[in-house]
This record gives structure tokens, C-alpha cells and sequence, in this order.
């Protein structure tokens, strides 16, 4: 199994199920609630443990009950949390989502203790020791959280690690031109089709493709949803099928399983379509629970239904 080291937050998520959203000044009642795990990071460590592979998740979180829900299900996969940071004056960092019926999320992130994560802390030793880097470019927008997430880059370069970035589009936002010069060397990017536009601020694949190659990245997966994922390679240009699920509960993390899948099928030797239909098993998997953690992925489970798709295309 391959060795990941995971930068991102540690949350928790408060949702909220609702018939619609209220109006400004208005008020709706829930028809369920629940606390649970969640945080990019947290997720796609906890995936990519289920999978069978060694993690480090390097996170920050503030004390008492929050900070053990953040970390529950990274402790029982076997995480390896010798990283972690324990903020003493500041609450674990928490994300909430109202979801309505469609499955849409609107979403409240209270930042928390995960924005200031301490570079200080980090040594080149630590990111050497991994075979893979994983973050979420939310790392990336600011704070000390920051300072850490650009250090790991320059370490994985450094060591050549594999580097795995998944977008976000509060990231784009909130970086916008300066985005470019971070990514310029990641190995492989990841994102979805509206984030590819408001990057690359093109409204057609090859048109993003381009500018994408022209600043010298060529390893790109898009997520699109119901329809699977693009990759695109400076050979090929391919959708990869999604994986059906017969009742899509919640769709919260089904990027981040994809995300962690796909690192986990790269590592593994597969080619990037391959590691796509992993990818999609994995992120379709996701949508049949409730919460980003909610599904524990099996790692045989997911590997055959990857290669049945694999069968089914041929």
C-alpha cells in the first residue's frame, strides 16, 4: 500500500435536512438533524485509510467534544495522527449544511482552529517519508494553514512525492491569479466542471483544457456529477461512466471519496482512466449514506465493481 500524507481541515458537520431554504429573515423547521465527522482532509484521509493505504494527516483542531467527533473516524481507520495539532484557544473549525430534498447543499464554514495550522511544525522529513501528497486548495487561501500547505508543496517537489490538489471554488475565489503560480507543478488536479471555468475563466472543456496546458498543467480530472468524470492527459481527452447507485441519500464528500480513490488507483500503478472509475465507485458509494464519512469504503468491494465497469466498456 502506497504511504499518503493528507493536508485539510478536520471538521464538524452540523446538517440540517429541510423541505426548502428560508427566505432572508424567515425561519424553516428541519425534518432530521445530525452531527457528524467531516472537513476535505479529515474525509480523504479516512477514505484512503479504509482503502488500505498508510496515512498522516497533518490538521488542528481545538479541545473537548468537537475535536473527538472531527477525529472519530480518523482514529478508528488507523490514521496516523502524530501531526496533529490541539488549538487551546480556539473551537475545532465546523461546516453547516442545510440540505434540501434535491440533495443540494448550502453551507455556513465556521473556520476555527484548522486556519492555523503551524508551519513551524512541519519538517521535510515528514513529507519525504510519503509516497503521495493529498490536499484540498482550501488549504491554500490563508492563515498559518497556509504557510504549511505551500511548505509541503515545496518539500513533496523537493523529495519528488506525487502531488494530488482537488479545487474548490471558494478557493478560486478567494485566490484567484496567485492560484496559477501554486499549481503550475501539481502532479495531478483535480476539480468540477464549474470550477474548471471560473479557474480557467473559459465556458468549453477544450478551451479550459488549453489554457490549463498552456500554464503547464496536463494530469486533470474533471467531476461531472451524474455523468462520471473527465480525464485528460496530453494524450486523450475521455469521460469515464459513473457508477449508478439506485438512491442517491446525500451527496456530502462524494468529491473528497473521489478524490482520495483516485490517489489511491494512481498509487496503486492503474492508468488515470482506471483510477477514475475507482474514483467514481468510490464518490458514488459516498451518495448512499448520510455525511461525508457516513459510507466505509472496502477496498475488494470497490476494486471489483471498478473492474466489472472496466469489463462493461471494453
Amino acid at each position: 500500500m502506497a504511504r499518503f500524507f493528507v493536508v485539510g481541515d478536520a471538521t464538524v458537520d452540523q446538517m440540517y435536512f429541510v423541505e426548502a431554504l428560508p427566505e432572508s429573515g424567515g425561519e424553516v423547521t428541519a425534518r432530521r438533524s445530525l452531527m457528524q465527522p467531516g472537513g476535505a482532509g479529515g474525509t480523504v484521509a479516512a477514505a484512503l485509510a479504509w482503502l488500505g493505504n498508510d496515512v498522516r494527516i497533518a490538521t488542528r483542531v481545538g479541545q473537548g467534544p468537537f475535536a473527538e467527533l472531527a477525529l472519530t473516524n480518523l482514529v478508528s481507520a488507523g490514521v496516523d495522527l502524530s501531526l496533529l495539532q490541539r488549538d487551546t484557544e480556539r473551537q475545532t473549525s465546523s461546516v453547516t449544511l442545510l440540505v434540501t430534498p434535491d440533495t443540494q447543499r448550502t453551507m455556513i464554514s465556521a473556520i476555527g482552529a484548522s486556519r492555523y495550522l503551524d508551519a513551524a511544525q512541519l519538517q521535510p522529513e515528514h513529507v519525504a517519508a510519503a509516497d503521495a501528497v493529498v490536499m484540498s486548495a482550501y488549504s491554500l487561501v490563508a492563515g498559518p494553514q497556509r504557510e504549511y500547505a505551500v511548505k509541503t508543496l515545496e518539500y513533496a517537489r523537493q523529495a519528488d512525492v506525487t502531488t494530488f490538489m482537488d479545487m474548490g471554488s471558494g478557493a478560486i475565489a478567494a485566490l484567484r491569479d496567485r492560484l496559477v503560480d501554486l499549481i503550475r507543478d501539481i502532479d495531478y488536479l483535480l476539480m468540477n466542471e464549474h470550477e474548471l471555468y471560473r479557474l480557467t475563466g473559459e465556458n468549453s472543456i477544450s478551451a479550459a483544457v488549453a489554457w490549463l496546458r498552456d500554464i503547464g498543467v496536463d494530469k486533470v480530472v474533471v467531476k461531472v456529477g451524474e455523468m462520471g468524470s473527465i480525464v485528460i492527459t496530453p494524450e486523450l481527452t475521455e469521460l469515464v461512466d459513473a457508477f449508478d447507485v439506485d438512491d442517491v441519500l446525500d451527496s456530502t464528500g462524494a468529491g473528497d471519496y473521489y478524490t482520495a480513490a483516485f490517489a489511491h488507483g494512481i498509487m496503486q500503478g492503474y492508468d488515470m482512466l482506471h483510477a477514475a472509475r475507482i474514483g467514481n465507485v468510490a464518490g458514488g458509494l459516498n451518495t448512499t449514506e448520510i455525511g461525508a464519512q457516513g459510507y466505509v469504503l472496502d477496498r475488494a468491494q470497490v476494486d471489483a465493481w471498478a473492474e466489472e465497469m472496466e469489463a462493461v466498456g471494453s
